[in-house]
């Protein structure tokens, strides 16, 4: 959807992993977030009144130290917390993207106000607790310890380390689905240890703690919003963890058609979208029955899940009926451009457990060319054309099918044929920025140029000058391509230049797209082995090849052509009336040839 960015929505996510393994794995959750009612309570009197300032106070270790010895809660909690939250650094004093300050990102945002709250519980100014490592950690020691007692029954602070857990989850200030996994994810670095350093070049060490948790004390804990308008809390989802904001039957062939998929049509993937508006009006837009469009599930940036429309529906979503047909729709509250301001690691895993469970139910593989974007999705004909950019190109690939995957669903692998290959850039394995926020640094589209070289042209785009979610000359991370040739970057840059099959629009009246040899720069480190089958193909008595926007097309579904010989990665097939499709990663698109037209195929 494309609409008007009315408001920003709070952000928050996941720290760095404590392992830097190129694999992807589950990082660390991160949220900023305290109790409403924080600011009503105040240090009991059996706390010492100021922090101890003994040797190694300056440093976190004695910070951790000074506020356990004047809050109760354990050192090596709090160390935790701060690397989980800020990767043991206070960022210079710079806020992260949703106002936190510190290694423990204590916030003042429109939607809470943990740094005030907090400096009002230590009796000292906002700008100390936003300035200083000692006291942004006894501010977090005075939060945690000020939730423990207003989740104790007893209204005292736990006794031992597993009893933190709740105060744990409550801080994070999320719902309670996402509290408790910030809460095992804190649980997890004391049970495992850590070894990190500072960039003071301090060395935080945890020693490996055997602690069992006390889950009871987090039953309560769980933020719940004002839901949008036409949503409630209802039974009736599909997705357990929903808010239930399905629109009303009688919308059935205005704005969605009725199905009993899988059962009538296989269910193949899952389109990923964002919402280019807020929550609120985005649940409106898909209310408006005049709009004649729908979803499934939108993801708000906490995370949050809503349904909108069941999974055996067909949701008018993705521009192309066929698409539309065989998979099911997510939203993302915000906006392809300027994602780096939206997306988060909150939002991600929130995102991810519900495609880990779409995944699971229907029996889809876990990879990028069936978790798909809007924006590799092609246009069913060239009078279409073309079809929506999103989520664009801060969308983290890598990271998200990380998180995916650690929700115990497994990676899809399939054929690995030599010379093909995947980009999995740095800048796609984790949000860059302070608090699970992402930075224009996690951009994550790459160029095509016409020679080898970085100094050359690049492949000519279609879009207008200066559009970074312009799709036209360029790939997607994650997506398997077919190379010809490869060899250093002639500029010197150090990047390997790999030349593949591209689709290109290379006629300024059309959308029409023509197999053209380009080269795409890598920088060290970046290419890994990519999947699926190769597929060369050919048109008639040596003619090109006719490339289509869906499987079973008619020469009205004819979106570009290919010359004779080339070859293109093809992840999977279909079978429409006795004849195979191959999906192939035609450019930043997928597309599909009948087997007619494939001369041959290489799985190794």
């Amino acid at each position: 959807m494309h609409i008007h960015r009315r408001s920003a929505r709070l952000q928050a996510g996941l720290g760095r992993p404590l392992s830097a393994a190129r694999t992807p794995a589950l990082r660390t959750l991160l949220i900023v977030g305290a109790v409403a009612a924080l600011s009503a309570l105040s240090v009991p009197a059996s706390v010492s009144a100021a922090p101890r300032h003994g040797a190694g106070s300056a440093t976190i270790a004695g910070a951790a130290e000074a506020a356990q010895h004047r809050f109760g809660v354990p050192a090596s909690l709090l160390e935790a917390i701060c690397y989980f939250e800020g990767h043991l650094s206070d960022h210079g004093g710079a806020p992260s993207s949703a106002g936190g300050y510190g290694c423990m990102d204590l916030a003042r945002n429109s939607h809470l106000d943990t740094l005030d709250q907090a400096a009002k519980l230590l009796g000292v100014p906002a700008v100390s607790v936003r300035s200083s490592m000692q006291l942004n950690i006894a501010a977090a020691a005075a939060v945690l310890r000020a939730d423990a007692i207003s989740l104790s029954p007893a209204h005292r602070a736990p006794a031992t380390l597993g009893g933190w857990y709740g105060a744990i989850a409550k801080y994070s200030g999320a719902g309670h689905s996402i509290a408790v996994m910030y809460a095992k994810e804190i649980y997890r670095i004391l049970r495992e240890g850590l070894t990190a350093t500072a960039p003071t070049g301090e060395v935080v060490r945890i020693a490996p703690t055997a602690v069992t948790p006390d889950t009871a004390t987090a039953a309560h804990v769980g933020t719940t919003s004002a839901l949008p308008a036409n949503c409630t809390s209802n039974p009736g989802t599909d997705y357990p963890s929903a808010y239930n904001c399905i629109v009303p039957a009688s919308y059935a062939g205005v704005t969605y058609d009725t199905a009993d998929r899988p059962s009538d049509l296989p269910l193949l993937g899952i389109t990923i979208h964002d919402t280019e508006e807020t929550l609120d009006n985005t649940i409106a837009t898909f209310w408006n029955e005049g709009n004649a469009v729908s979803i499934h599930y939108v993801v708000d940036t906490d995370g949050t899940v809503y349904q909108c429309l069941h999974e055996k529906d067909v949701a008018f979503q993705n521009g192309n009926f066929w698409y539309n047909q065989r998979t099911i729709g997510i939203e993302h509250v915000g906006v392809d451009a300027t994602g780096y301001q939206w997306y988060n690691a909150t939002q991600y895993l929130g995102s991810a457990k519900l495609v880990a469970y779409l995944l699971t139910k229907y029996h889809i593989p876990l990879d990028h060319e069936h978790v798909m974007s809007h924006g590799t999705t092609p246009a069913p004909t060239l009078g279409t054309s073309p079809n929506h950019v999103d989520p664009g190109p801060y969308w983290l690939w890598d990271y998200y099918l990380g998180l995916i995957n650690q929700q115990n669903v497994p990676f899809s692998t399939g054929p690995a044929a030599s010379g093909v290959i995947r980009l999995n850039p740095a800048s796609g394995e984790q949000p860059s920025g302070s608090g699970g926020t992402e930075t224009t640094a996690n951009f994550n589209f790459f160029y095509l140029y016409t020679q080898p070289s970085t100094a050359s042209p690049l492949l000519r785009a279609k879009g207008s000058s200066g559009d970074i979610t312009d799709v036209t000359n360029n790939v997607e991370t994650m997506i398997s391509y077919d190379t010809l040739a490869q060899q250093p970057d002639m500029a010197g840059t150090g990047d390997t230049m790999y030349q593949i099959w591209y689709g290109a629009t290379l006629s300024p009246s059309s959308w029409s797209a023509t197999g053209t040899k380009a080269w795409i720069a890598v920088p060290p480190g970046t290419a890994e082995q990519g999947f699926g089958t190769v597929v060369t193909l050919s048109g008639k008595s040596g003619k090109k090849a006719s490339v289509y926007g869906k499987p079973g097309g008619t020469s009205s579904n004819v979106i570009g052509s290919t010359p004779s010989g080339s070859a293109y990665l093809s992840p999977w097939s279909v079978t429409v009336s006795g004849t195979t499709w191959y999906a192939i990663n035609y450019n930043h698109r997928q597309a599909w040839v009948p087997n007619s037209e494939v001369t041959s195929t290489r799985t190794a």
